[in-house]
Order: C-alpha cells, then sequence, then structure tokens
C-alpha cells in the first residue's frame, strides 16, 4: 500500500502546521518539514517541541531563507525532501504541500488512487512552446541570470536584468536538458525522488543553470522528471486543486466550499483561508473517515470561470463587471476618518471600538501592513487596493457582513474620497483637524525624507512654513469638494463639540459619544 512522504515547505501559522502534521501522520503517512529561516524563531521551536515524540515527522538538517521566485524555495524542497528519503525508508511517495494545503479526501482515497495508477504526478509543458506563461518574463527567465529578489529588491533585479541586455551577456541552457514548466505541486515515487537526488549531485552545471533562473520551483523539478522518467509514467496533471483569478491570483477557499471541494479529481486543495476554520475542521475529520465516498465531477475551474465570467460579457440577468464595481450598495454607510497625524486618528478608532460594534479599519490606503483579512490577493498591495478601491471595500462589507464600515485616510487621498462620496451609498467623512508644533513638522519632514538628523536648522526653519501650508492645502481643498457629509473635528474645541460631532457622525447616543470624547490622550504627539 502507498505510504506517503508529505514534503511541507511553512512559514507561518506554527498551531496549524502542528494540526496538519498530526493529521496526517495519524492515517500512517509522514511528513519533512523545512520552516522558513525568516520566520520567528520561537515558531519553529512550538513546532519542534510539540512533534517531538512523533516519530513520522521528521525536519530539514538545514534551514534557509526563502523569497519567492528565488533558487531557495527548490533547495528548502531538496532539503525536505533529503531529510523524508534518510528518515522514512518506507515511504513509497512524496508529496509536496505548503501550509495552506488541507486534504479534500480520506486517507483511504488517497492511498487507493496512488496504488492504482504506478506514476509521477506534475505538471511538465514545454517551457517555450506551450502558454503556461500568461504574462511577463519568459526567455528572460532562463538565458539571463538572476541573483536579486524582483519583489524585495526590484531596483538590483531590474539594473542586473538591463545591463546583462545591454552587454548581450546571455546564457546557454544545458544542451541534454529540455527545460519544462508547470506547477510546484507534485507527487512523485520513491524512485524518481532517488533519481532527482543523484542527479542533483552528478550534474553541477544544471544545477549551477537553475541556481540563477527566475522563479525555478515551476521549472526545476518539472524539467529533471521529465529528464529521467519515461513519459508513459507521467500524469502531466497536480494532484493538488487551485484555481487562479484573472489578475493571476490564487483562488482562495472558504467555510461554504466544502461540497465544491470534495467533488474535484484531487486529493488536496490551495489556498484554504486561515479563517475558514469550520472548513479545516471538516476536512481534518473527513481525512480520517475511511468510509467516506466521493462523487467527482470536476466542474470547479469551469464553474468560477463561467461565475466570475458573467459581468465581464454582459450577459442578461447578470451585472456587468464594471455595473457591478461601480457601487458599494445603496443600503450601505461608508464612514471615513480623515487625519493628517494617523496616531491621533488610530486612537479615535480604538475608542469607537470599545462603545460600538461596526468594524474599524486603519490606513489601509496608505499603510502597506494596515490588518486585512485575505481577500484573494486584492489587499495585497497599496497599489492593487487603490486601483481596485470600490471592489476591496465591498468584499469588505461583505467579509465583515456588515452594511456600515470605517475606514482612516490621509487628508492628501482626495480623489479617493471624492470616488466614495460619489457612490450610491451613503458616505459620511469626519476631518480631524489638529494643531501643529514646529517639532511634529521637523518630525513629519524626516519621517517622509524632507530631511535628515543632520540637516541644519535653519533649513528646517525654511522649511516649516511650506510643510505647514501644504497641510493647510489639503484641508481647503477637502473643504472646497462640498461633501454633503463632512463633519470637522477641531482639536482646540470643548470635549462636548466632539461629543455632538461624533454622535451625528457614528449615530450613536450623547453618552457612547462623550464616552469617546474624552478619551484620554487623544490628541497627544
Amino acid at each position: 500500500m502507498a505510504r506517503i512522504a508529505f514534503i511541507l515547505l511553512c512559514h507561518k501559522d506554527p498551531d496549524a502546521i502542528i494540526g496538519q502534521a498530526r493529521m496526517l501522520t495519524a492515517a500512517g503517512d509522514y511528513m519533512a518539514i523545512h520552516f522558513d529561516a525568516r520566520a520567528k524563531p520561537e515558531h519553529y521551536r512550538k513546532i519542534r517541541k510539540a512533534l517531538a515524540d512523533n516519530p513520522n515527522v521528521t525536519f530539514s538538517r538545514k534551514r534557509i531563507k526563502c523569497g519567492w521566485g528565488e533558487w531557495s524555495l527548490v533547495q528548502a524542497s531538496l532539503y525536505a525532501v533529503e531529510a523524508a528519503v534518510d528518515a522514512f525508508p518506507r515511504a513509497t511517495h512524496f508529496y509536496m504541500l505548503s501550509g495552506d494545503c488541507a486534504a479534500i479526501k480520506s486517507a483511504r482515497y488517497a492511498h487507493e488512487f496512488l496504488d492504482a495508477d504506478d506514476a509521477d504526478f506534475i505538471e511538465s509543458f514545454d517551457f517555450f512552446e506551450s502558454d503556461w506563461i500568461k504574462t511577463g518574463m519568459k526567455e528572460e527567465r532562463l538565458i539571463y541570470r538572476h541573483f536579486f529578489n524582483e519583489r524585495t529588491q526590484s531596483r538590483r533585479f531590474y539594473a542586473s536584468f538591463g545591463l546583462q541586455k545591454r552587454l548581450g551577456l546571455t546564457r546557454k541552457i544545458p544542451e541534454d536538458i529540455q527545460v519544462q514548466i508547470g506547477s510546484q505541486w507534485w507527487c512523485l515515487r520513491r524512485r524518481t525522488i532517488e533519481w532527482i537526488l543523484d542527479f542533483t549531485r552528478k550534474r553541477r552545471d544544471v544545477m549551477r543553470f537553475f541556481r540563477t533562473t527566475w522563479i525555478p520551483d515551476e521549472t526545476f523539478f518539472q524539467t529533471l522528471v521529465r529528464h529521467l522518467v519515461p513519459e508513459s509514467e507521467i500524469r502531466c496533471r497536480t494532484l493538488t486543486f487551485l484555481m487562479f483569478t484573472d489578475y493571476g491570483m490564487p483562488v482562495t477557499f472558504y467555510n461554504d466550499h466544502y461540497d465544491l471541494l470534495l467533488s474535484q479529481d484531487a486529493l488536496f486543495a490551495r489556498k484554504i483561508s486561515p479563517e475558514a476554520k469550520e472548513l479545516k475542521s471538516r476536512l481534518g475529520a473527513l481525512y480520517a473517515d475511511d468510509t467516506a465516498e466521493f462523487k467527482i465531477s470536476d466542474e470547479g475551474r469551469s464553474l468560477f470561470k463561467f461565475l466570475t465570467g458573467r459581468g465581464r460579457i454582459g450577459r442578461r440577468f447578470a451585472s456587468r463587471f464594471w455595473e457591478t464595481e461601480s457601487t458599494l450598495g445603496r443600503d450601505r454607510e461608508l464612514l471615513i476618518v480623515v487625519c493628517k497625524k494617523w496616531h491621533v486618528a488610530k486612537r479615535l478608532l480604538e475608542a469607537i471600538r470599545q462603545v460600538t460594534n461596526v468594524p474599524a479599519i486603519e490606513y489601509l490606503f496608505n499603510e502597506e501592513d494596515t490588518a486585512l483579512p485575505d481577500l484573494g490577493g486584492i489587499q495585497a498591495s497599496l497599489g492593487k487596493r487603490t486601483r481596485h478601491r470600490r471592489a476591496l471595500m465591498r468584499m469588505l462589507f461583505d467579509y465583515f457582513d456588515t452594511d456600515r464600515l470605517i475606514v482612516c485616510m490621509d487628508p492628501a487621498n482626495l480623489d479617493l474620497l471624492q470616488d466614495f462620496a460619489s457612490d450610491r451609498s451613503v458616505t459620511k467623512i469626519l476631518e480631524v483637524q489638529c494643531s501643529f508644533s514646529d517639532d511634529y513638522l521637523i518630525g513629519h519632514a524626516m519621517r517622509v525624507g524632507l530631511a535628515g538628523e543632520q540637516t541644519p536648522r535653519e533649513t528646517l526653519e525654511r522649511l516649516l512654513p511650506t510643510i505647514r501650508g501644504d497641510i493647510n492645502f489639503e484641508s481647503d481643498r477637502i473643504r472646497d469638494g462640498d461633501f454633503e457629509n463632512h463633519l470637522i473635528l477641531r482639536e482646540g474645541d470643548e470635549a462636548e463639540a466632539h461629543a455632538g460631532l461624533l454622535a451625528r457622525f457614528l449615530d450613536i447616543g450623547p453618552d457612547k459619544a462623550l464616552q469617546v470624547a474624552q478619551t484620554d490622550h487623544l490628541f497627544a504627539d
């Protein structure tokens, strides 16, 4: 019978990893874990301690820092594979997983599925002939050397790339291999894994080549399997069900996707939302259920494409995409707190949270690390949030299951204020006007890069009127916008005046409004 050694690459959520390891090994399978060296050391120690007495779990002997698109992801996989090969001589198959994956079949079903077909399951399409790469670099991934990470070192990445192009510093692909591409989520037989490890030790030229390719986790194993294994023993597919949106972002699954996932012709699925606790619990119970039966319809991708495409092609009875994008909802109310001093607005939001149950989000269009739920990738960067502002806001309303939502914005975001104010929904703006001391403005100049620690005092003093004027100009532009529901809360006014404005803004009683207005040190720097 098949015995699976799961190769788990992970970097967060130690409790979920511990639960995943215990669930998968309880059925008699194995797991080798590589925990990203960038992650918190205490998380790794927690995982090691919790799984120390589990003989079916092992860890990579070496941990490295991993980065998207880098060779480090392949190297981490190899470290985990080597640990699994040494620790689990009875393992017949090696299955690549991430912490976002979950089993969507029972262990009995998975073992019988692998027993029924003596083959390797991995996507491997011809790199140059296939259309697997939709946008961006293609041949350039291979013929140039990539030493930097495009996401974290973009200037160096493109400077190095541009220099090589100008100088014509291309390189040849090793002549005896045909580069393949496909999903990094594979399931390979033990013999194939041993062949790959032997290949990595003998073919240093191929290893050097892949170490400086871009996104090698989509090409390394895919190329080597096709190079080493007879075609008749390769199934060009992944056993992990995953889908991508039109933006190239992975679709996230939630609690109500349980039935859909079970009907797919796959053993695992990704990405499962961290908030989908019920889904994870049900799938965990299913994996241990040897009596479960499955009816495979495999309609997931076509159904997703059909439903998401209705608005784009303007079909009758379906809102067009741009119509859906154009409104947050007639019955919804968006409350916007506008304040140049972000710490003041955050204090105000925290006080509001104490007296109301209205969901409140801080500077989501200004701070990259604002706490946001996983919305399928649209929240991943400031650029995406701003570009798809209304779609993002609608998704937040839906996520919190509310018709009222509070957000913070900087006064410089006039275009956002105008956009939301023109929506069919009700938009209220509470502008919090603060006093700005010279010391605060100097600190602000340093934070935004207008000045540094060594900037002379006289230079700073010449800057101050300009900075103060710029802040006043932003406030004037908001007033000139003639927004219908625009309230101004001034720092120097009495708490009772503040309470009256807050009561109107939040639609709460005077007592609660006064409680918010009397927040200790609300305007303190």
